[in-house]
């Protein structure tokens, strides 16, 4: 689907490959910023820009509707002039002639150009991994085979004990389900949170009938027929049946079209605050862009729904020539049964901060802060709301606190500086 635009040679033209959370907020901020130029969202899928928060969530669990992951409904794109190229591929970038080429033989020009190409699953590679019944999480598709693979009522094997994989296993198990999730580390989460924290979602699973297994490697998966999966296969030699298998062990930046344009490439595309590659028409954002973070002072690559919003309007403001850059604190979320979670910050290294625990770890209602010394890093509301801004607050003013202070629910986040 497009939509029919001018194509003035004077005027600037914006061209967004990936039509994404991140692309789409490129497009939507130019036009309430009043840019009045081209812009051209393209994108490989033939569904129109949507939020993937939702298709492990919301959309997964059942409780909401397909609709609500996308943007905007397709009379928005037209409405405010700009073009949906979708279902098509962005082959190359000639930033000589400042063109991108399409599905391999068509030029489109642009002013600016906008990488939001985001990521893509990594595939576990052992022997069965082409099997059907074999599953990832990434796109809508995905998600809609998910739900359809759920009706079936398999026995689910989750690998990796990640967000993806925990929220997909929570989903699973609220469809009524029998999972299991298999990850190689001690616990799940515990790269990202430190093995003190990462305990409650372990405890979580388990007390809502998830088989969480630890530290196993798996080695195969196995077939009955040849064709369908049927369990998962240890290195102890152990096979968990399973006639769904969902993979979520990470994901990959898609660097590959900036790379072969020369673009430097380091863990994403290299970009600065602003969102520019050295190349001054080029920029990333989402997923896909390693960008400079001016408040952490680090060069930083975020796989998270927040991340890819700011960026897009940071690169719209950017392409307009307004200075800008994404100042805030790294954010995320989670849903899983009865916890809702927020987190916001950088620890570069859960298992060495120290850990505060405010409130109650048996009800779940409580902060958990990251500490180096006496400075905060990060914090954690589980089932504690609208104290994140709090959180922010206290992280970015870098002062001291009283640990003692710091984990009385009843001393104001305002108050735990130390005296």
């Amino acid at each position: 689907m497009s939509t029919a635009a001018g194509t003035d040679p004077s005027q600037p033209s914006v061209v967004v490959v990936g039509a994404s959370l991140a692309g789409g907020t490129v497009a939507q901020t130019l036009r309430e910023d009043g840019f009045t130029g081209r812009i051209v969202l393209i994108g490989s899928e033939p569904h129109l820009p949507y939020e993937r928060p939702p298709l492990s969530k919301g959309y997964l669990l059942g409780t909401a509707e397909r609709d609500v992951a996308f943007l905007h409904p397709t009379p928005w794109y037209a409405e405010q002039d700009i073009e949906l190229w979708l279902g098509r591929t962005v082959t190359a970038i000639d930033r000589d002639a400042h063109e991108v080429v399409v599905d391999g033989s068509e030029r489109l020009a642009y002013t600016s150009l906008v990488l939001a190409t985001g990521s893509r699953p990594r595939l576990i590679d052992v022997p069965g991994s082409e099997l059907s019944g074999v599953r990832y999480l990434r796109t809508i598709d995905d998600a809609d085979g998910l739900l359809e693979a759920f009706t079936h009522r398999p026995r689910v094997a989750v690998i990796g004990g990640g967000w993806i994989g925990l929220e997909v296993a929570a989903a699973a198990r609220e469809h009524g389900l029998d999972v299991t999730v298999l990850e190689v580390g001690a616990l799940p989460l515990v790269r990202v949170l430190g093995p003190q924290v990462a305990q409650i979602f372990a405890d979580l699973h388990r007390e809502h009938g998830v088989d969480l297994r630890t530290e196993v490697q798996v080695t195969a998966l196995t077939s009955d027929d040849g064709t369908s999966v049927s369990g998962v296969r240890l290195a102890d030699g152990a096979v968990v049946p399973a006639e769904l298998v969902v993979v979520g062990v990470g994901i990959t930046p898609q660097v590959e079209l900036a790379e072969a344009a020369g673009l430097a490439v380091d863990n994403g595309v290299v970009v600065d605050e602003h969102l520019r590659t050295a190349d001054p028409h080029v920029l990333a954002v989402g997923d896909v862009a390693r960008a400079r973070h001016t408040t952490l002072g680090i060069d930083l690559r975020v796989e998270h729904w927040a991340n890819a919003q700011r960026h897009g309007a940071v690169a719209a403001k950017t392409i307009e020539g307004v200075p800008a850059a994404d100042e805030r604190l790294p954010y995320f979320f989670t849903d899983q049964y009865e916890l809702g979670m927020e987190y916001v910050g950088y620890v570069p290294d859960p298992a060495a901060a120290e850990v505060v625990i405010r409130g109650d770890v048996g009800k779940r209602e409580l902060i958990v802060f990251w500490l180096d010394g006496d400075r905060v890093l990060a914090g954690m509301n589980v089932n504690v709301w609208d104290v994140t801004e709090d959180i922010e607050a206290l992280i970015r003013a870098g002062a001291p606190v009283d640990r003692a202070r710091l984990a009385d629910p009843d001393v104001p986040l305002t108050e735990v500086a130390a005296t």
